[in-house]
């Protein structure tokens, strides 16, 4: 083994900081979920800026100290505060918001979201096969807007009893509203459990066809303006 380090000792120096630069600088999450349609798809790979909130000790979770705020739109990966497994979700309400949602309609902080350009889509789930999905421009205040989309034949939580968003904790949601486990169910994501900002797409591949690559995809940025 000494021998191999010897002789491969370039090589294993790469891997290291590598792997400090995937945990401390930059990083890519591939998407294995349908919880951010139609924004993000099975089969993308985003970059996730790991800068854009919080340095940490390398290959640990220790903060070191923040570099910037989340707000309120973005598009973040966390560790889930139920289990630890890592999320992609949205933003929604920050620390101090006052919540509320009603039949999918949000109100934060006193004052409705407007909903804009609704259009028909179809969404296939395992076991229910083609249901129709609705897709519709929400705009938060302070936010830009951004598509999401509503099964209506999916039973799902679609309302939020009236909250404060605790202080140093975030409310998530995923933009495919009726299928994503986000803090209707795992509850507020403390700032510690922030990994990064999801970026754009480096790059997308039909995992149901072929792997066929989305090369459309390639490249897209994830805050486009609507």
């Amino acid at each position: 083994m000494k021998n191999w380090m010897r002789a491969n000792k370039g090589f294993v120096l790469f891997l290291m900081l590598f792997g400090i630069f995937r945990t401390a600088v930059a990083d890519w999450n591939p998407i294995p979920s349908a919880s951010m349609h139609p924004n993000l798809l099975e089969g993308d790979v985003v970059f996730v800026n790991r800068l854009a909130y919080n340095v940490k000790l390398p290959l640990t979770d220790i903060v070191l100290g923040h570099t910037g705020e989340p707000q309120r739109g973005d598009i973040v990966t966390f560790s889930s505060p139920a289990d630890g497994t890592r999320l992609i979700k949205r933003v929604i309400a920050l620390p101090g918001d006052r919540v509320e949602m009603r039949n999918e309609q949000l109100i934060i902080n006193g004052q409705s979201a407007n909903y804009d350009g609704m259009v028909q889509a179809a969404e296939h789930i395992q076991g229910l096969g083609a249901l129709k999905a609705l897709q519709v421009a929400e705009k938060i205040d302070g936010s830009r807007a951004h598509t999401i989309q509503i099964l209506p034949q999916v039973r799902a939580q679609r309302d939020i009893a009236a909250l404060v968003v605790p202080a140093g904790q975030y409310l998530m949601l995923g933009d495919n509203r009726d299928n994503s486990a986000d803090s209707r169910y795992i509850g507020m994501v403390p700032r510690a459990l922030l990994i990064g900002r999801a970026e754009r797409v480096l790059a997308s591949a039909d995992i149901q066809g072929n792997w066929l690559p989305r090369t459309e995809r390639f490249g897209m940025s994830l805050y486009a303006s609507h």
